[in-house]
């Protein structure tokens, strides 16, 4: 074995390159030799497409305290405070990180570090750094920038991970560990065995198991379902945030409105120009996301309307192109003038809250295997996500993450067995994929979406306990491609998605059961453990927040 001092030999495979992805990379590469897989185009995942900005408690009006309690209310009673009060302890630090890097933020010469901060629902105060409405892609191109120039990265664009390598394949009698991972070069087609010090899982959320999602293609539970199938927890996957403004237009189905529109003003209105907030929460357009969400979605269905109304017109066009000009020139395309009209919008899929479970150095239940971002469930979020923490979550625990794979000692790497496709042919009918998918993501919208009820759950789990045979028995005779593995994944999470939900007997946060409308005095996360014998369905137990 190596001493932490020494470098790895084998290196450290980060799936994902998204921020969580690329903040490990970077700070692990110094010492290690570093593997970025990134499934489609560098520009395609998650990170860039975010809108809003990053917490950081940075002015003098704000305070490590109000962060805490903003956290916990908008998690409904769900969130671990020891997680929340470690996250907001390290946000200025993050945020410093970042400005280091080369991360252009809207400057305010009056404020903190000489940054524009904003406020966005939820938070008592402004405390959201952000790049005017695109800061995710600010954030990510200033860190690949510096990943591609790093000698000791990697970066392999358009490769997928299929499954971990662990004990099991091995045929190990000892404790269950993680060696690397088996990895599809999409263009050539070709499996590869990637020997690993240490994996990374940083591949986001599930938001393509609904039918509408603000997310990305990329955004297919891929690091949850390897987890699992390898005998890690996973945690509070019933709460699935839907964001309540997507952009509704046939020609853009994943724009996402930015939550800090409405925090600088702009009102939910029905089409006559009606305001329904205030029938729904005090707090009006700055309730919490679920709050909101389900505002829009009871008054969708009670008027009967494909879509609402967020009003921005009396912010004025100079203030709008300042602020928010990703949004006002992405609707002008489409002929929607958002200084004079307003935006159509509707819910869509939006944030996975729970996920692998990890601690605070993202280590999960098998050795070897960390985990960082929207893949995870560290006890942030708890039954909502506060706006802006996410991107926060990456790079803190993203950090400390790097920090513990350098500290450990790396153990032995064994000979690894090479994939085999020996038993396995090309595939014959690409139609039983994309069909599979298509109903996969229609019942999982009709039946687990904002508002659910036992009945549709249970016809939920029927459905795809047939979906899951049928993939299972695709995938075992033909050879592999990314389609069939996103679907693969899909499925795996959709079960998690379901019978985390069927568990929780109350309304909480994200999930809205019409059968338990009420919320119970005391509650506890929704944890499972898959059981590997023959026979046995998978286990589930509540942990303390």
């Amino acid at each position: 074995m190596t001493t932490p001092e020494e470098p790895c030999t084998s290196p450290v495979v980060i799936v994902g390159a998204g921020l969580a992805g690329l903040t490990v990379a970077l700070h692990t590469a110094e010492k290690c030799p570093v593997v970025v897989l990134a499934k489609r185009n560098l520009d395609e995942g998650a990170t860039a497409w975010a809108q809003g900005g990053i917490v950081g408690v940075l002015g003098s009006d704000d305070s490590i305290e109000s962060h805490v309690r903003d956290t916990q209310d908008a998690g409904a009673g769900l969130v671990d405070e020891q997680t929340a009060r470690f996250i907001a302890e390290h946000s200025a630090e993050a945020v410093e990180w970042l400005v280091k890097s080369g991360v252009p933020f809207s400057p305010d010469p009056d404020g903190p570090l000489g940054l524009h901060l904003t406020r966005e629902g939820g938070h008592a105060v402004r405390r959201i750094a952000h790049a005017a409405d695109a800061t995710g892609k600010a954030i990510h191109d200033a860190l690949l920038e510096r990943v591609k120039k790093h000698p000791n990265i990697q970066l392999r664009e358009r490769w997928m991970a299929l499954d971990l390598i662990t004990s099991r394949h091995l045929k190990r009698e000892e404790t269950p560990r993680c060696y690397g991972i088996y990895a599809l070069d999409i263009d050539h087609q070709r499996v590869e065995t990637l020997p690993a010090s240490a994996v990374v899982m940083a591949t986001g959320g599930v938001g393509k198991v609904y039918r509408y999602t603000s997310n990305p293609d990329t955004a297919t539970g891929d690091g949850i379902a390897m987890a699992w199938r390898a005998g890690c927890r996973i945690g509070n996957m019933e709460f699935i945030q839907f964001h309540p403004t997507c952009l509704y237009h046939p020609q853009e189905r994943s724009f996402l409105i930015t939550e800090a529109l409405r925090g600088e003003g702009a009102l939910l209105k029905l089409p006559d120009g009606t305001r329904f907030m205030a029938a729904h929460d005090e707090r009006l357009e700055l309730a919490p996301r679920d709050i909101v969400a389900r505002a829009i979605d009871f008054e969708m269905k009670r008027h009967g309307l494909d879509y609402v109304l967020l009003d921005a017109t009396h912010l004025g066009e100079a203030f709008l192109k300042e602020h928010f000009p990703t949004i006002h020139a992405r609707c002008m395309k489409l002929g929607i003038d958002i200084s004079r009209q307003p935006i159509p919008v509707v819910p869509a899929a939006h944030y996975t809250c729970g996920g692998i479970v990890t601690d605070l150095q993202g280590r999960s239940d098998l050795p070897g295997l960390y985990a960082v971002g929207e893949t995870t469930y560290t006890g942030l979020h708890g039954a909502n996500r506060l706006a802006s923490n996410s991107l926060l979550e990456c790079v803190v625990l993203g950090r400390t993450c790097a920090a513990h794979i350098l500290s450990r000692p790396e153990a032995e790497m064994p000979s690894l067995p090479a994939w085999d496709e020996s038993q396995v042919e090309n595939a014959d009918e690409q139609v039983v994929i994309a069909h599979n998918w298509d109903e996969l993501r229609l019942l999982m919208w009709n039946y687990v979406g904002i508002v659910r009820t036992t009945k549709r759950l249970e016809r939920a789990l029927h459905r795809i306990k047939l979906l899951k045979s049928e993939i299972d028995d695709y995938y075992a005779n033909f050879r592999v491609n990314r389609d069939l593995l996103e679907l693969r994944n899909l499925v795996d999470c959709a079960e998690l998605i379901v019978r985390s939900a069927l568990m929780r007997h109350e309304s909480r946060g994200l999930h809205f059961s019409r059968d338990f409308p009420t919320t119970l005095p005391v509650s506890f996360p929704t944890v499972l453990l898959r059981a590997h014998r023959a026979g046995k369905k998978p286990k589930a137990f509540g942990l303390s927040g």
